[in-house]
């Protein structure tokens, strides 16, 4: 039963990192496009690049965290 209690978590840490992690992205990737001046349909594909490398990042250090922060008891 714990087991399954502390996969729930790490799951849960992994999917709000990658939400978290995917809006910074994309506020974050929107700024850098615009203040670069990424020409045409790049801007898509650099927004796009840095929400997903900001969600997949965010998410696996709060999928770590959360597994770290598991085995403890308090």
């Amino acid at each position: 039963m714990a087991r399954d209690g502390c996969l729930t978590r790490v799951a849960t840490g992994v999917a709000v990192g990658g939400a978290v992690g995917g809006a910074v992205g994309a506020v974050y990737g929107t700024y850098e496009a615009i203040r670069y001046k990424v020409p045409g349909l790049l801007k898509i594909r650099y927004i796009g690049q840095t929400t997903l490398g900001s969600a997949a990042i965010f998410g696996l250090f709060l999928g770590a965290g959360s597994l770290i922060h598991c085995g403890k008891s308090y």
